[in-house]
């Protein structure tokens, strides 16, 4: 039987798993500022922003999108914007971005207060009072419809596609059919199988949305006199057994499951609202962007297939690790949740593995801690299409 889930509802309906003060540095200019804010405020969350001044276009305004997703995802209780003052991304327009999702926000500058260490007693304050009032907070009772799943792998080898991948698809066809949501990512990672996916697209407007997104991705690399291929599969997918970039594709897309496809996102795109479903968001292979991406899309939750090893999280969403090889699983025991190498030494089914983390996922979403949070993996990274200048 299903648990019911416990968490943390929000002024505007949502309903968050974690409960975090997100101590939020606009630029790389304030986030060491931030870090040590942070520091001062058990429980407290600071993210290593490199990025937010001298960007241009979609950049900066993919930089803007990520943070103010990251403010607002559910799993957050409170934020602190930090910025310099003269940043790109400006301190209380972040702010005010943030605040449409009805929480407590509050913004600071470098500048403004005065130096570091003025800025650093200011923040602490505003932060320790908005701490107290999370710390009070009840739990309350939640749907499964309110989750959103954000699915990754990375460092693959050929048991991701046999058994780690199929399971979590297994999940996501059962959170989709009771009405909750989930995310398929990595762009690069579904070229060669890009048109099996289309065909589960039921709007033919979002699904040439998505096949435009899978050709882009591919085109950006031709213009600079680059083939994805060249580092795609990467050397660990290589050594792992994986030969070309189409078949570490085809077993990419068993996370997906068997439903059909809602829509297609940009990369930190928020889901629309009441219309749950399975997404594909346009994010690179890389793992920590992707995560980054889908969490700034409203994922309270990951769930990570890996091969050959990762020990990745993330500062607001528990990161649950599984993998298909049980050699994986018994060297880094300190990072993989599931062993889902049963499927292929023990006889396990996709089945009995799909509802082993589905289960290890309801236990998450009420407050059960996974291997990469117990370690304090916050790794953060935002995605550039264009560069710095």
């Amino acid at each position: 039987m299903t648990m019911k889930l416990m968490g943390y509802r929000r002024e505007n309906g949502q309903f968050g798993i974690r409960n975090y003060l997100l101590v939020l540095p606009t630029s790389v200019c304030a986030t060491d500022t931030a870090e040590k804010i942070a520091a001062q405020i058990p429980g407290a969350i600071a993210v290593p922003n490199q990025h937010g001044c001298c960007q241009i276009g979609s950049d900066e305004a993919q930089t803007e999108r990520t943070l103010a997703g990251f403010g607002k995802n559910a799993n957050v209780g409170a934020v602190l914007v930090v910025g310099l003052g003269c940043d790109g991304v400006q301190a209380e327009q972040l702010a005010e971005d943030i605040r449409v999702a009805k929480k407590p926000v509050e913004a600071i500058t470098i500048q403004k207060c005065g130096g570091t260490l003025k800025a650093i007693a200011a923040g602490a304050e505003i932060a320790a009072a908005m701490a107290a009032k999370l710390s009070v907070q009840e739990r309350a009772e939640g749907d499964w419809s309110e989750i959103i799943l954000g699915m990754e792998c990375g460092g693959s080898d050929p048991t991701s596609g046999l058994a780690s991948n199929p399971s979590i698809g297994y999940v996501s066809d059962k959170l989709v059919s009771m009405g909750g949501s989930s995310i398929l990512s990595e762009t690069t990672e579904v070229i060669g199988a890009e048109h099996l996916l289309a065909k589960r697209f039921a709007d033919p407007a979002q699904r040439e949305k998505f096949l435009r997104m899978v050709s882009d991705c591919e085109e950006r690399a031709f213009r600079v006199g680059e083939d994805l291929r060249s580092g795609q599969p990467t050397p660990g997918n290589k050594a792992g057994g994986l030969s070309t970039i189409e078949e570490k594709s085809l077993g990419c897309m068993y996370k997906a499951g068997t439903s059909p496809f809602t829509g297609a996102l940009e990369y930190a795109e928020s889901l629309p609202l009441e219309k749950e479903g399975l997404y594909f968001m346009d994010t690179p292979g890389q793992d920590i962007d992707s995560i980054t991406g889908m969490v700034a899309g409203g994922a309270q939750v990951i769930v990570f297939s890996t091969g050959r090893g990762t020990p990745t999280g993330s500062p607001i969403a528990p990161v649950i690790k599984i993998t298909g090889n049980s050699d994986t699983f018994h060297n880094m025991p300190d990072n993989i949740d599931i062993n889902a190498g049963r499927i292929i030494t023990e006889g396990a089914t996709i089945s009995q593995i799909g509802e082993e983390l589905f289960q290890m996922m309801t236990e998450v979403c009420n407050g059960k801690r996974t291997k990469a949070e117990i370690l304090g993996h916050r790794e953060f990274g935002i995605y550039k299409s264009i560069g710095t200048f």
